[in-house]
């Protein structure tokens, strides 16, 4: 299908209701081979290949992710899909999440794979590929890379799905794709960004199920911990032993826990702890500084009503009629 300025290839499995499974980075449809006949027995589920990616177009575009969110957001409308069940793997996860801000009355429930946009770090392989341009000439090298990184860390694909995937990544405009999505989600520090850092633009959040393997060396498992902590109502399942395709060295499980998850009747929706979503820089910054803060803004309360009084008091000795202006959003916020 043609969507903006791309086509888009997907692959689909069962009837029912809708189930979208978005993949990571330098990934294909053919990394749910052993997840989505689990979940096709009473769905209908769909697996997308991201633009760059699969057997997806690759058109000269920024590959932002909030560009590859209203990518996929144009898909589900030109496919009429009003609610879906949306699960993402790695960069997927932030697709996902990004979709959430976008759509976030669409999406009945949201399960993150390993998920990025939730914490900082991120492999050192992954940040290297951030700080150099050159990788977007790099299509026969990602087809050879493709095979020792997803072995690394566990991707765990037979013969044939390698040799597809090895091609797929060697097509013209991979490595632009690869290149610029990397450029716009990580930099030397890690990752930067997040729907942490967005999620007060939202109504709500649906309900959310994380799933992790202990032993991710892309994305940390401490991330899910943290996510779980801050999101109340989140889920967490983890897999002992497993890297970072869990759906991969886990499917039989993580397809009954899913299918247990996106086929509950009711569940709550999670609401984020403010307190615990700032820094942990800054709550380390502690009581002594956010104490010296309230007592500044007391004071300066104080000192307001007080000129206030002093200038109605003038004002009445004079006889002249007084207007005192509201109090400015600024000052107020510098207070």
């Amino acid at each position: 299908m043609r969507v903006g300025e791309t086509d888009l290839h997907w692959t689909e499995l069962g009837s029912g209701r809708p189930l979208v499974l978005l993949h990571g980075l330098c990934d294909s449809h053919l990394t749910w081979s052993r997840l989505a006949p689990r979940l096709a027995v009473d769905r209908r589920v769909l697996m997308l290949d991201l633009p760059g990616h699969g057997l997806s177009g690759r058109p000269d575009a920024d590959y932002a992710l909030d560009w590859h969110a209203r990518t996929v957001a144009g898909w589900l409308d030109a496919l009429g899909l009003e609610e879906i069940d949306l699960v993402g793997h790695s960069y997927g996860g932030g697709v996902a999440q990004w979709l959430v801000l976008l759509r976030h009355d669409r999406i009945r429930r949201l399960g993150l794979i390993a998920a990025g946009g939730l914490g900082r770090e991120v492999s050192p392989e992954l940040r290297a590929a951030a700080l150099t341009g050159v990788l977007e000439l790099a299509d026969p090298v990602l087809g050879i890379g493709t095979h020792l990184g997803f072995q690394a860390a566990g991707g765990d694909f037979d013969a044939h799905e390698m040799a597809m995937l090895r091609w797929m990544n060697a097509r013209p405009g991979t490595g632009r794709a690869f290149a610029r999505t990397v450029d716009d989600v990580i930099d030397w520090r890690g990752q930067k960004r997040g729907l942490l850092d967005r999620v007060h633009e939202v109504a709500g959040l649906p309900p959310t199920a994380l799933f992790w393997g202990d032993r991710d060396r892309v994305i940390p498992v401490r991330h899910a911990v943290e996510a779980a902590r801050l999101i109340e109502g989140a889920s967490l399942v983890r897999y002992a032993g497993v890297g970072h395709f869990p759906h991969r060295q886990r499917a039989e499980p993580m397809a009954r826990t899913l299918r247990e998850f996106i086929d509950a009747d009711a569940l709550p929706r999670p609401h984020i702890r403010r307190w615990l979503a700032v820094p942990q820089q800054v709550r380390r910054a502690s009581w002594f500084g956010r104490a010296l803060r309230a007592i500044g803004r007391a004071l300066g309360d104080v000192a307001a009503r007080a000129f206030a009084a002093e200038r109605r008091d003038r004002a009445s000795r004079s006889g002249a009629a007084l207007v005192l202006p509201a109090r400015s959003s600024s000052l107020e916020s510098a207070a």
